[in-house]
Protein backbone atom coordinates (compact mmCIF):
# COMPACT_ATOMS: atom_id res chain seq x y z
CA UNK A 1 0.00 0.00 0.00
CA UNK A 2 1.23 3.40 -0.92
CA UNK A 3 1.67 6.63 1.49
CA UNK A 4 -1.26 8.14 -0.74
CA UNK A 5 -3.04 5.13 0.15
CA UNK A 6 -2.67 4.83 3.04
CA UNK A 7 -3.35 8.48 3.48
CA UNK A 8 -6.42 8.12 1.85
CA UNK A 9 -8.13 5.60 4.11
CA UNK A 10 -6.47 7.32 7.35
CA UNK A 11 -8.80 10.09 6.21
CA UNK A 12 -11.34 8.06 6.19
CA UNK A 13 -11.26 6.78 9.52
CA UNK A 14 -11.13 10.23 10.59
CA UNK A 15 -14.21 10.96 9.21
CA UNK A 16 -15.80 8.33 12.06
CA UNK A 17 -14.46 9.95 14.48
CA UNK A 18 -16.29 13.68 12.98
CA UNK A 19 -19.18 10.93 12.34
CA UNK A 20 -19.53 10.03 16.43
CA UNK A 21 -18.50 13.97 17.31
CA UNK A 22 -21.75 14.57 15.13
CA UNK A 23 -23.97 11.93 16.28
CA UNK A 24 -23.61 13.08 20.11
CA UNK A 25 -23.44 16.71 20.03
CA UNK A 26 -26.76 16.53 17.46
CA UNK A 27 -28.38 14.22 20.17
CA UNK A 28 -27.48 15.84 23.08
CA UNK A 29 -28.95 19.27 21.24
CA UNK A 30 -32.07 17.22 19.85
CA UNK A 31 -32.77 15.28 23.69
CA UNK A 32 -32.95 18.89 24.98
CA UNK A 33 -35.56 19.77 22.42
CA UNK A 34 -37.34 16.67 22.40
CA UNK A 35 -37.68 17.01 26.54
CA UNK A 36 -38.54 20.77 26.33
CA UNK A 37 -41.15 20.48 23.96
CA UNK A 38 -42.45 17.22 24.41
CA UNK A 39 -43.12 18.16 28.02
CA UNK A 40 -44.61 21.53 26.58
CA UNK A 41 -47.39 19.75 24.57
CA UNK A 42 -48.78 18.16 27.86
CA UNK A 43 -48.85 21.31 29.64
CA UNK A 44 -52.22 23.03 31.15
CA UNK A 45 -52.65 26.21 29.28
CA UNK A 46 -53.32 25.97 25.46
CA UNK A 47 -50.85 28.49 24.46
CA UNK A 48 -47.99 26.23 25.54
CA UNK A 49 -49.55 23.61 24.09
CA UNK A 50 -50.06 25.20 20.79
CA UNK A 51 -46.43 27.00 20.90
CA UNK A 52 -44.85 23.49 21.28
CA UNK A 53 -46.88 21.90 19.02
CA UNK A 54 -46.52 24.42 16.12
CA UNK A 55 -42.71 24.07 16.44
CA UNK A 56 -42.92 19.87 16.56
CA UNK A 57 -45.08 20.26 13.24
CA UNK A 58 -42.76 22.85 11.20
CA UNK A 59 -39.44 21.28 12.22
CA UNK A 60 -41.14 17.28 11.72
CA UNK A 61 -42.66 18.71 8.46
CA UNK A 62 -39.39 20.50 6.57
CA UNK A 63 -36.30 18.37 5.26
CA UNK A 64 -33.31 18.56 7.43
CA UNK A 65 -30.76 19.21 4.56
CA UNK A 66 -32.76 22.14 3.07
CA UNK A 67 -32.98 23.41 6.94
CA UNK A 68 -29.19 22.64 7.08
CA UNK A 69 -28.21 24.70 3.77
CA UNK A 70 -31.21 27.71 5.04
CA UNK A 71 -29.02 27.60 8.57
CA UNK A 72 -25.60 28.07 6.78
CA UNK A 73 -26.24 30.39 3.62
CA UNK A 74 -29.24 32.21 4.26
CA UNK A 75 -28.92 32.93 8.37
CA UNK A 76 -25.64 34.81 8.02
CA UNK A 77 -27.72 37.40 5.71
CA UNK A 78 -30.12 38.10 8.36
CA UNK A 79 -27.68 38.31 11.47
CA UNK A 80 -24.42 38.72 9.83
CA UNK A 81 -22.40 36.18 10.89
CA UNK A 82 -22.05 32.64 10.29
CA UNK A 83 -21.51 29.23 11.96
CA UNK A 84 -18.90 26.51 10.74
CA UNK A 85 -20.29 23.80 8.67
CA UNK A 86 -19.98 21.25 11.81
CA UNK A 87 -22.64 23.64 14.27
CA UNK A 88 -24.76 24.44 11.13
CA UNK A 89 -24.89 20.74 10.63
CA UNK A 90 -25.05 20.01 14.59
CA UNK A 91 -28.09 22.86 14.45
CA UNK A 92 -30.21 21.35 11.78
CA UNK A 93 -30.14 17.61 13.01
CA UNK A 94 -30.71 19.08 16.68
CA UNK A 95 -33.62 20.63 15.75
CA UNK A 96 -35.40 18.34 13.56
CA UNK A 97 -34.53 15.30 15.13
CA UNK A 98 -35.34 16.92 18.71
CA UNK A 99 -39.25 17.62 16.81
CA UNK A 100 -39.40 13.66 16.31
CA UNK A 101 -38.25 13.01 19.81
CA UNK A 102 -41.09 15.55 21.10
CA UNK A 103 -43.81 13.26 20.49
CA UNK A 104 -41.72 10.22 22.03
CA UNK A 105 -41.70 11.75 25.08
CA UNK A 106 -45.11 13.38 25.00
CA UNK A 107 -46.29 9.75 24.23
CA UNK A 108 -44.62 8.06 27.17
CA UNK A 109 -45.54 10.77 29.92
CA UNK A 110 -49.24 10.30 28.64
CA UNK A 111 -49.00 6.80 29.08
CA UNK A 112 -48.38 6.75 32.06
CA UNK A 113 -51.77 5.60 34.63
CA UNK A 114 -53.90 9.17 35.47
CA UNK A 115 -53.67 7.94 39.00
CA UNK A 116 -50.32 8.12 39.33
CA UNK A 117 -51.01 11.99 38.41
CA UNK A 118 -53.77 11.48 40.62
CA UNK A 119 -51.71 10.45 43.74
CA UNK A 120 -49.62 13.34 42.94
CA UNK A 121 -52.00 16.24 43.50
CA UNK A 122 -53.78 14.16 46.50
CA UNK A 123 -50.54 14.52 48.23
CA UNK A 124 -50.27 17.89 47.01
CA UNK A 125 -46.82 17.79 44.68
CA UNK A 126 -46.27 20.78 42.68
CA UNK A 127 -46.60 20.35 38.74
CA UNK A 128 -42.96 20.22 39.04
CA UNK A 129 -42.60 17.77 41.84
CA UNK A 130 -45.18 15.48 39.70
CA UNK A 131 -43.14 15.45 36.47
CA UNK A 132 -39.82 14.50 38.18
CA UNK A 133 -40.75 12.44 40.75
CA UNK A 134 -43.40 10.19 39.63
CA UNK A 135 -44.13 11.09 35.73
CA UNK A 136 -40.41 11.33 34.56
CA UNK A 137 -39.26 7.95 36.21
CA UNK A 138 -42.20 5.83 35.00
CA UNK A 139 -41.71 7.18 31.13
CA UNK A 140 -38.36 7.02 30.69
CA UNK A 141 -37.49 3.50 30.21
CA UNK A 142 -40.77 3.92 27.94
CA UNK A 143 -38.72 6.11 25.92
CA UNK A 144 -35.54 4.30 25.05
CA UNK A 145 -36.69 1.63 22.34
CA UNK A 146 -37.98 4.79 20.33
CA UNK A 147 -35.38 6.75 21.20
CA UNK A 148 -32.86 4.00 19.73
CA UNK A 149 -34.18 3.97 16.40
CA UNK A 150 -34.38 7.73 16.52
CA UNK A 151 -30.50 7.83 17.22
CA UNK A 152 -29.69 5.13 14.35
CA UNK A 153 -31.38 7.27 12.42
CA UNK A 154 -29.74 10.77 13.58
CA UNK A 155 -26.64 8.33 13.38
CA UNK A 156 -27.64 7.75 9.43
CA UNK A 157 -28.54 11.38 9.28
CA UNK A 158 -25.20 12.82 9.56
CA UNK A 159 -24.24 11.32 5.99
CA UNK A 160 -26.37 14.84 4.95
CA UNK A 161 -23.22 17.10 6.11
CA UNK A 162 -20.81 15.79 3.67
CA UNK A 163 -22.93 18.47 1.43
CA UNK A 164 -21.66 21.29 3.09
CA UNK A 165 -17.92 19.85 3.04
CA UNK A 166 -17.89 18.72 6.82
CA UNK A 167 -15.23 15.65 6.90
CA UNK A 168 -17.87 12.88 7.97
CA UNK A 169 -17.82 9.40 6.90
CA UNK A 170 -19.27 9.96 3.45
CA UNK A 171 -17.22 12.92 2.59
CA UNK A 172 -14.56 11.16 3.46
CA UNK A 173 -15.14 8.06 0.85
CA UNK A 174 -16.19 10.24 -1.87
CA UNK A 175 -12.89 11.69 -1.81
CA UNK A 176 -10.89 8.23 -1.55
CA UNK A 177 -13.35 6.92 -4.40
CA UNK A 178 -12.33 9.95 -6.30
CA UNK A 179 -8.50 9.50 -6.03
CA UNK A 180 -8.32 5.71 -6.37
CA UNK A 181 -11.64 5.57 -9.17
CA UNK A 182 -13.00 2.78 -6.85
CA UNK A 183 -16.64 2.86 -6.10
CA UNK A 184 -17.57 -0.89 -5.08
CA UNK A 185 -14.88 -1.31 -1.82
CA UNK A 186 -15.00 2.30 -0.86
CA UNK A 187 -18.73 2.35 -0.53
CA UNK A 188 -19.18 -1.16 0.45
CA UNK A 189 -16.68 -0.38 3.83
CA UNK A 190 -19.05 2.54 4.68
CA UNK A 191 -22.00 0.65 4.85
CA UNK A 192 -20.16 -1.41 7.59
CA UNK A 193 -18.42 1.40 9.37
CA UNK A 194 -22.26 3.04 9.68
CA UNK A 195 -23.08 -0.54 10.55
CA UNK A 196 -20.30 -1.02 13.05
CA UNK A 197 -21.77 2.18 14.87
CA UNK A 198 -25.28 1.43 14.77
CA UNK A 199 -24.77 -1.81 16.29
CA UNK A 200 -22.35 -0.29 19.44
CA UNK A 201 -24.88 2.43 19.69
CA UNK A 202 -27.82 -0.06 19.95
CA UNK A 203 -25.47 -2.18 22.45
CA UNK A 204 -25.14 1.28 25.03
CA UNK A 205 -28.86 1.94 24.79
CA UNK A 206 -30.21 -1.41 25.58
CA UNK A 207 -27.80 -1.39 28.70
CA UNK A 208 -29.25 1.95 29.62
CA UNK A 209 -32.65 0.74 28.81
CA UNK A 210 -32.20 -2.53 31.36
CA UNK A 211 -30.83 0.22 33.65
CA UNK A 212 -34.14 2.32 33.71
CA UNK A 213 -36.08 -0.60 34.09
CA UNK A 214 -34.20 -1.76 37.18
CA UNK A 215 -34.59 1.79 38.84
CA UNK A 216 -38.55 1.15 38.88
CA UNK A 217 -38.15 -2.47 39.79
CA UNK A 218 -39.11 -3.79 36.37
CA UNK A 219 -35.61 -5.94 35.11
CA UNK A 220 -35.69 -9.49 36.13
CA UNK A 221 -32.71 -10.56 38.65
CA UNK A 222 -29.99 -12.38 37.59
CA UNK A 223 -30.79 -15.78 37.62
CA UNK A 224 -35.02 -15.29 37.60
CA UNK A 225 -34.83 -16.55 34.24
CA UNK A 226 -32.69 -20.02 35.18
CA UNK A 227 -34.69 -20.80 37.79
CA UNK A 228 -37.70 -19.80 35.83
CA UNK A 229 -36.40 -22.77 33.53
CA UNK A 230 -35.99 -25.17 36.00
CA UNK A 231 -39.63 -24.77 37.73
CA UNK A 232 -41.14 -25.21 34.52
CA UNK A 233 -39.40 -28.22 33.57
CA UNK A 234 -40.10 -29.64 37.71
CA UNK A 235 -43.53 -28.51 36.67
CA UNK A 236 -43.78 -30.24 33.31
CA UNK A 237 -42.13 -33.46 34.99
CA UNK A 238 -44.45 -33.62 37.45
CA UNK A 239 -47.55 -33.57 35.35
CA UNK A 240 -46.29 -35.94 33.46
CA UNK A 241 -45.30 -38.41 36.26
CA UNK A 242 -49.31 -37.52 37.32
CA UNK A 243 -50.63 -38.48 33.63
CA UNK A 244 -48.58 -41.56 33.40
CA UNK A 245 -49.92 -42.60 37.18
CA UNK A 246 -53.52 -41.60 36.14
CA UNK A 247 -52.97 -43.79 32.96
CA UNK A 248 -51.58 -46.92 35.10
Amino acid sequence: MTDLTAGLWGLLLEGVWVTVQLTVFSAALGAFVAFVVGVARTHRLWIVRFLSGLYMEIFRGTSALVLMFWIFFVLPMAFGWQLVPMWAAVLALGLSYGAYGSEIVRGALAAVAPAQQEAGIALSFSPWQRLTKILLPQAWPEMIPPANNLLIELLKGTALVSVLGVGDITFGAALVRNALGESAPVYTIILVMYFILAFLLTRVMRAVERKAKAGIGQAPEKGVGVLRKLNIRQQTETSGDFSSAGGA
